[in-house]
């Protein structure tokens, strides 16, 4: 037996339980891996609340990221024993997730865990933390660097966003936080490393198709106005890295920041991001983030905990990144 989440569905409603589960129950797969720990992410908070469509079968174990260590496998690339990650391929939506003491998973979904990164670590980082490292690896890709100007990180407080904002400092970008909590975390976000912390607010405004020049480019989580407004800013030659939409997925912008100002919109997926440029994510990942981080922006919860975090999640009420322990 083991213990699980288990989400499901009564007349249209998301139930969210704590269970004990036979190992007999766990889908079909060819990795049996013992779940040290999970974390929660935006996606699953709409999952466990049910106020997004994330889940179409149930009964669902949520949890689109976990660490932990093989029990068992079918698959020679692992062996018992080894220490593996899990992040996206829709685990937790359409398969079984990690909020639960074990998973079956097939072999291509995992990754190697660091050498230099513990279990803890590695899911305080999460989905969260490599969807933010692939974001600026995709800015230095397009040519951003540290001495072209600001760099501006939307929804700063999350956990993609407070990640990114680490990260960018710690290569030498000059970093400006725009969150909607600008009281709650102007302190918080500066010690991550933001040079300049932002209302949210002003970049919701109904704004013109090109505004000031002011940013050398932009990681978003919001999308929406938000991004519009920042599109409506960047540099020349500049770009923005989008990986979210926790302000709606419409963008209502024109074509001139592309077409007047060369600017470049670079789309990022953790989902189905490739094996070898997942493990060089996490790589780096593991090299760059300071001590300091698993410190301040991490919060440990139990999984009896979660619905009550889920809830908190999708209302923005959440700060940072927020790991569980199985």
């Amino acid at each position: 037996m083991f213990k699980a989440l288990v989400l499901t569905q009564q007349e249209k409603r998301t139930i969210a339980n704590v269970c004990q589960l036979p190992e007999s129950d766990l889908p079909e797969g060819e990795v049996l891996v013992n779940v040290d720990y999970s974390s929660l992410n935006y996606k699953d908070g709409l999952a466990i609340t049910g106020l997004g469509k994330i889940v179409r079968q149930f009964p669902m174990v949520p949890g689109i990221d976990y660490v932990g260590t093989v029990a068992e496998s079918k698959d020679e690339r692992y062996q018992a024993g080894d220490k593996v990650i899990l992040t996206g391929w829709g685990v937790g939506e359409n398969h079984w997730g990690g909020m639960a003491e074990k998973a079956m998973v097939k072999a291509d979904y995992l990754v190697p865990l660091p050498t230099n990164l513990s279990e803890d670590k590695a899911m305080m980082i999460g989905t969260a933390g490599l969807t933010a490292m692939l974001c600026v690896q995709a800015l230095q890709q397009a040519g951003i660097t540290s001495d072209m100007g600001e760099i501006l990180v939307t929804g700063a407080s999350g956990g993609v966003g407070s990640v990114a904002v680490t990260l960018l400092a710690q290569l030498g970008y000059k970093v400006v936080a725009c969150t909607g909590r600008v009281e709650q975390n102007q302190d918080w976000l500066q010690a991550l490393g933001a040079t300049e912390v932002m209302d949210r607010s002003v970049m919701e405004a109904d704004g013109r198709p090109l505004e000031k020049q002011r940013w050398a480019g932009v990681v978003d989580t919001v999308g929406n106005k938000v991004l519009a407004n920042a599109l409506a800013q960047i540099n020349y030659g500049g770009a923005a890295a989008i990986c979210g939409l926790a302000g709606g997925y419409q963008l209502p912008t024109t074509v001139m920041p592309f077409i007047l100002r060369g600017v470049n919109l670079l789309g990022v997926d953790s989902v189905a991001c490739p094996f070898e440029k997942r493990t060089k994510a996490w790589q780096q990942l593991a090299e760059l983030l300071p001590a300091s981080y698993y410190t301040d922006a991490c919060e440990m919860i139990s999984l009896e905990q979660v619905p009550e975090y889920a809830a908190q999640i999708v209302k923005g009420q959440v700060k940072g990144r927020v790991l569980i322990k199985l």
